[in-house]
């Protein structure tokens, strides 16, 4: 059985194959009853954070307030490192990148994996390439203050590369945020029924719009 989404690319990763466990996890997202509560919409504030995060496997503290300073920021947040839609995701805002600087505004992917697995993530030339930053947020706290609830981790589930996942999951969200800390897009795979590269593509066109 092919478990890869219609807008997968396998042949950029094709030694890898998602586990059926995992595919199960993900359909969690649309059944969980915490996933319906309501999410930060356009128009609010968004909440400041300060992050453990990695870019090129070099970690730092990214610091959303400063990260607002220099531009628009685009804040994704995504269900797990080596992922297939996440894989995707991610690849997609690293071969876009130049466009967003050209457009001033700063990428930053947060997800509950550990800062150990994101430094692995940012630095591989299949994903994030070293582009843009990626954070850590393991308990959920900064996916709660924009509306969004961790699915719990999952026995059994297991990355593309064979390895086990043992943190929770963050529905693949995004917020556009201008630079004057306003939320002005938002929008998630499970309410606008769009893809992890269409998430990319959207995000661009906004901030080329500010």
């Amino acid at each position: 059985m092919n478990f890869f989404p219609k807008y997968y690319k396998p042949v950029m990763f094709k030694k890898y194959r998602y586990s059926p466990v995992l595919v199960f996890v993900f359909c969690l997202f649309i059944t969980l009853p915490g996933f319906a509560q309501s999410m930060k919409s356009k128009g609010a504030a968004a909440p400041m954070f300060t992050a453990k995060a990695s870019q090129a496997g070099s970690e730092f503290e990214f610091s959303l307030k400063k990260a607002l300073a220099k531009g628009p920021v685009v804040l994704y947040f995504y269900p797990a490192a080596y992922t297939g839609g996440c894989d995707l995701e991610a690849h997609t805002f690293a071969e876009l990148k130049d466009k967003f600087t050209a457009a001033g505004a700063t990428i930053i992917g947060v997800s509950a994996d550990d800062i150990q697995r994101l430094n692995s993530f940012s630095s591989d030339p299949n994903y994030c390439a070293g582009k843009f930053p990626v954070a850590s947020d393991p308990n959920g706290k900064i996916a709660a203050t924009y509306g969004l609830t961790l699915v719990p981790p999952q026995p059994g589930v297991k990355d593309v590369r064979g390895k086990q996942v043992t943190h929770g999951f963050i529905p693949r969200t995004t917020f556009v945020i201008n630079k004057k800390g306003i939320i002005v897009a938002t929008f998630s795979s499970k309410k606008d029924h769009i893809t992890p590269d269409e998430h990319v593509k959207k995000a661009l066109a906004i901030v080329k719009g500010l």
